[in-house]
């Protein structure tokens, strides 16, 4: 069994598909002096996902074990910031990997 990892920027909601699959929801708006610190967490859960399952991101439609979506907004302001908006979804054997790993709280 691998050790946790915790995240510090990403908080992720988990919500089940009825075709036995699950979503990773994570968002963050923060200053763009965080920003990078944001996107090398991301960097993390992305580069975990391909060595735990590699060659097999592919939408789930498609055959895949796993998939992602990114967006990245710039709010404008007095402090301009950014937000991230980030879901991951998988399989069920990638999901119970993916909890393992990084131990998101679900519903």
């Amino acid at each position: 069994m691998s050790q946790a990892m915790p995240l510090r920027w990403l908080d992720f909601d988990y919500s089940e598909g009825s075709d036995d699959t699950g979503v990773f929801d994570a968002m963050a708006s923060v200053e763009l002096g965080n920003a990078t610190k944001v996107e090398a967490e991301i960097a993390s859960v992305l580069a975990w996902a391909e060595a735990a399952f590699p060659g097999q991101r592919a939408p789930m439609e498609e055959g895949g074990e796993w998939d992602c979506d990114v967006s990245v907004t710039d709010e404008p302001g007095a402090v301009p910031r950014r937000c991230l908006s980030f879901s991951i979804s998988g399989t069920a054997a990638f999901c119970d990997a993916f909890r393992e790993r990084f131990d998101p709280e679900t519903d």
